[in-house]
């Protein structure tokens, strides 16, 4: 491979990686619209209200980053752009209208060429999570499509294309889905708890975090509203830790630090056992975790949260 952008591609694919690890993953729109450097010019990501993007400076026919727009409660997608688990790549469409429009033929050359793309997918209005490298690997004009497949960062952007082996890609892919799930999750319940702690209340948004009530491993632990809770990241540490749990027949029982002990409940989460008023434990009955109503039923906000210490149970 050929490539007279290569350069520029290393740029903004190394420019991207950084905006990722600064913002911890979820990228704002207005950093992105900043776009990045390279020998003193200033280089756009794009306009972020079309999809495919080829810069100005650009000598090949390839695009350069590739966008999927955020879902707007109340508005549907433009373009169902989505992974696919079977096959393990992203789908990704053409921009409407004509085959041939530039847009069109820019990401038809990215499958030509081979060349490393910058991918934003958009999380939530005006945040971005960025995939990069990727690369078209897969064009289907009939159905308007084509197939994305996550690349390695030092071994696919050598200007020899997609180098790295299938179960490495197949495994950056399985990463991917991970950081889009925990990512929705987050955002969700963040949303639905309004960025403060159900139990300190803190409104710092660098510190408060979402915490699965069912762990993802369960079968059970869906990454939705109702099984999360927001909490700091202090009170999150002490829920990982079973230093405290969901008490699900209410009523607000802290106990003090120093009371703590080994706490002699099961250490694997189980997050709805409920608390009698002598502070014995009733577990779970079966070793399947049941989720209470009132645990799990909807987002409580702080002044409704019920908590215990799991000391106490």
């Amino acid at each position: 491979m050929n490539d007279p952008d290569h350069a520029l591609r290393l740029a903004a694919n190394d420019a991207a990686r950084r905006l990722s690890q600064r913002y911890d993953d979820i990228v704002p729109l207005a950093e992105l619209r900043r776009g990045f450097e390279l020998r003193g010019d200033r280089v756009s990501f794009g306009s972020f209200q079309r999809g495919i993007h080829r810069a100005r400076r650009q000598v090949g026919a390839a695009a350069l980053t590739l966008t999927t727009a955020p879902t707007v409660p109340g508005k549907p997608r433009p373009y169902d752009d989505e992974l696919d688990a079977a096959t393990r790549t992203i789908v990704y469409h053409y921009r409407a209208g004509s085959i041939d429009q530039p847009d069109n033929r820019a990401l038809r050359a990215a499958f030509t060429e081979q060349v490393p793309l910058v991918y934003f997918h958009g999380l939530a209005p005006s945040q971005y999570m960025v995939l990069q490298p990727v690369f078209v690997t897969g064009d289907d004009p009939v159905a308007g499509v084509v197939t994305l497949e996550v690349g390695l960062p030092i071994a696919d952007l050598q200007d020899q294309g997609l180098q790295s082996a299938p179960d490495h890609r197949a495994y950056a892919m399985r990463e991917v889905r991970t950081r889009l799930h925990q990512h929705r999750f987050r955002l969700d319940v963040l949303r639905a708890y309004r960025s403060r702690c159900a139990i300190c209340s803190l409104r710092e948004a660098a510190l408060v975090q979402a915490a699965h009530i069912v762990e993802d491993p369960h079968e059970e632990g869906i990454a939705a509203v109702v099984n999360g809770l927001a909490l700091c990241a202090i009170h999150h540490l002490a829920y990982d830790r079973n230093l405290m749990g969901i008490d699900p027949e209410g009523g607000s029982r802290a106990l003090p630090v120093s009371t703590r002990g080994r706490a002699s409940y099961p250490a694997a989460r189980t997050p709805c056992a409920s608390t009698s008023r002598h502070g014995d434990s009733t577990g779970p009955s079966s070793a399947k975790v049941q989720r209470s109503t009132k645990c799990v039923a909807e987002p409580r906000l702080p002044e409704t949260t019920s908590v215990v210490s799991r000391s106490s149970m």
